[in-house]
């Protein structure tokens, strides 16, 4: 009941356009735990009382689905399931939507919106990604398919932006100095984090790679040409013993320096 026979079922709901595999199977890269995670591509009204029936008739218990911006801005909503023990995630992508951030990224623009579940923020140019990255199930138009083939191309305006947006780690670490003198070691971390984050953003535009969420964005960025030797160690290392006190504060901002200096050059 999973992959394409599911995919179908959602596709016949009003509103749905397409239906795409995405994450780490889609990628090959899964464990056999993996969850699957379906985009469930809309346009105007979703009906989302036929998606709740589709899930009911699926599902090994019940399960509530959201409505669309259930799950916050930038993570339309959606639900979690388990289908014959499996854990299958629905994931609305207002179509329209991906079409105008896909326009931005030919551009060179880009926003970063707060999201809950994404504590860098959430990267707009994720759901052109995502398109790139996932595996078609359902898309009788061949919308989405054709949406697809275009992103493949990663647009050098968006890599040229994010590098350029590179600006805002060392800013970030010269903030983060301030808090380190009075030993606020929290402030030290939560800017630390974002300044690995901006780090990881330009390494993949630079790149031109997609890069869709945090969760492994360390690890994927150290593997990128062009990166920095040793630079995922170097940066879990900050992240895991910024310190505590204002001298251990200052030794790690010391070495962030330096890795934002080899990243931005």
């Amino acid at each position: 009941m999973i992959g394409e026979e599911l995919a179908r079922r959602i596709r016949a709901v009003d509103g749905v356009v397409a239906v795409a595999l995405g994450g780490s199977r889609a990628r090959g890269e899964h464990r056999p735990d993996s969850d699957w995670d379906l985009g469930v591509y809309y346009r105007g009204a979703l009906d989302v009382a036929g998606l709740r029936a589709v899930a009911a008739a699926v599902a090994d218990e019940p399960v509530e689905l959201t409505a669309p911006g259930g799950w916050g801005p930038w993570v339309d909503g959606g639900g979690w399931l388990r289908v014959g023990g499996a854990a299958v995630d629905w994931i609305y992508r207002d179509l329209d939507r991906v079409h105008r951030v896909w326009t931005d990224c030919r551009a060179g623009r880009y926003e970063v919106g707060v999201q809950a579940g994404h504590p860098l923020g959430f990267y707009s140019h994720a759901y052109a990604g995502e398109v790139a990255l996932s595996r078609v199930l359902a898309d009788p138009t061949g919308e989405l398919t054709a949406l697809r083939a275009a992103t493949l191309a990663y647009p050098a305006a968006l890599g040229d932006a994010l590098v350029s947006g590179g600006w805002e780690a060392g800013f970030l670490v010269d903030g983060a100095a301030k808090g380190a003198v009075a030993g606020d070691a929290a402030y030290v971390a939560g800017c630390l984090f974002r300044a690995v984050g901006v780090l990881v953003q330009a390494l993949h535009g630079r790149a031109g790679r997609w890069l869709v969420n945090e969760k492994g964005m360390v690890a994927s960025a150290g593997r990128l040409p062009g990166a920095p030797p040793g630079f995922a160690s170097r940066a879990q290392a900050l992240l895991g013993a910024v310190g505590r006190t204002p001298e251990e504060l200052a030794r790690t901002l010391a070495d962030a320096r330096r890795l934002v200096a080899d990243v931005l050059g």
